[in-house]
């Protein structure tokens, strides 16, 4: 099981990249198209996010307003609102506001500072302390593990919205852009001066929504040492797939392997016996197709669907010592290498014990395992 839920990021935006104005009343920046539009989102998430500044500036209500799609989701079993939840480090916050006598469920994140503060001036709300500070990642532990959140849809701030892409914990972002300018230099915007820095975003959907664009993006950098980002998984995954075209073999394990450069971009990809040859790995198959002395290659992730092999009869160099031969710094991989045709294999061990940041995603291993059935018992 995922150690995080699907984090979705959703924001509005002018094109001068402003969330709002500075007038007392919000700006809106989009029509009834679009707020239906998220009415639909919200319905097919599990938990619902704002910051606790969001609920000061707007007062929302944050609700699942279509009657039909509230009763689709009791019908499937799930309550007839997304559990709301917010952040907040102090602790202060309006019990009078909207959002904790609206829907369901509701839930506060804080700091040990904060929950004190939430006894003596308590909310409708569930309060869960994370410490001194607080962690994005324990959060999302939280409410995957604890509360069975597999979806969560972010609705900001700017703020909340920057940290999670720094973090590498935002699967998606959907963003709308409006056709106007705000101008102001006051005004709150989706990232401020050294904002998000992770690389280029992969664009998978455009729709025109009355007058303004809906934009869906993917974050694709990788992660930085062993801490895994949401984009370490998509491309995991794509190598888990690559695994699946493997021509079968009663004698090698079916491997997929993927290589992917800091910002993002894929320098190749690889999997066992491509084009033909009966003894290439998936490893060896994607490193041979980057140009030697590419720079790119010490900042990159070899992402991998088996660990990296120590040994083989086939070849004079194994996977683990072509990897560290290539310079790279960081694996991921979803499973480490059973005793099927090599007894003790580590390679993780091997290239951890070189200094290389190796990441073990055990969600992924039933994917990296499927077209190996027929070599496990």
């Amino acid at each position: 099981m995922p150690s995080y839920p699907y984090v979705l990021l959703s924001a509005a935006v002018s094109l001068d990249g402003y969330l709002d104005d500075t007038t007392p009343e919000r700006l809106l920046l989009s029509g009834p198209a679009d707020f239906d539009r998220v009415d639909e989102v919200r319905a097919s998430v599990d938990a619902i996010l704002i910051g606790a500044g969001t609920i000061r500036a707007d007062n929302p209500r944050l609700l699942v307003n279509s009657a039909e799609r509230r009763a689709a989701r009791v019908a499937a079993g799930k309550p007839e609102y997304p559990l709301k939840v917010t952040v907040s480090a102090s602790g202060e916050l309006d019990p009078t506001a909207n959002f904790w006598h609206t829907g369901g469920e509701k839930i506060v994140y804080t700091t040990e500072k904060g929950a004190e503060r939430l006894r003596r001036a308590p909310v409708a709300a569930d309060v869960v302390a994370l410490g001194a500070g607080l962690d994005w990642r324990g959060l999302l532990r939280h409410l995957r593990e604890v509360r069975g959140v597999e979806r969560l849809m972010v609705e900001g701030g700017g703020t909340i919205h920057t940290q999670l892409l720094q973090q590498g914990l935002a699967d998606e972002v959907q963003l709308v852009l409006a056709p106007l300018f705000v101008g102001d230099p006051d005004a709150p915007r989706l990232f401020g001066p050294g904002g998000y820095q992770g690389g280029r975003l992969r664009l998978v959907e455009t729709r025109q929504i009355e007058d303004v664009v809906l934009m869906r993006y993917e974050p694709t950098a990788p992660g930085a040492g062993v801490l895994p980002s949401a984009a370490d998984r998509r491309w995991l995954a794509v190598a888990c797939d690559l695994a699946a075209q493997c021509p079968p073999s009663e004698t090698a394990f079916s491997v997929g392997a993927v290589v992917v450069a800091a910002d993002g971009t894929e320098l190749a990809r690889g999997y066992s016996r491509e084009g033909g040859d009966p003894v290439v790995h998936a490893e060896e198959a994607a490193l041979a197709k980057i140009a030697a002395r590419d720079p790119r290659v010490t900042y990159a992730t070899v992402y991998t669907s088996l660990e990296p092999c120590t040994h083989r009869a086939s070849r004079p160099v194994p996977c683990a010592r072509l990897i560290l031969d290539a310079g790279v710094r960081r694996v991921v991989t979803a499973w480490r290498e059973p005793d099927t045709f090599v007894a003790g294999a580590d390679g993780s061990g091997l290239l951890a014990g070189e200094g290389v940041d190796v990441v073990v995603l055990p969600e992924y291993e039933g994917r990296a395992k499927a077209p190996n059935s027929h070599l496990l018992p």
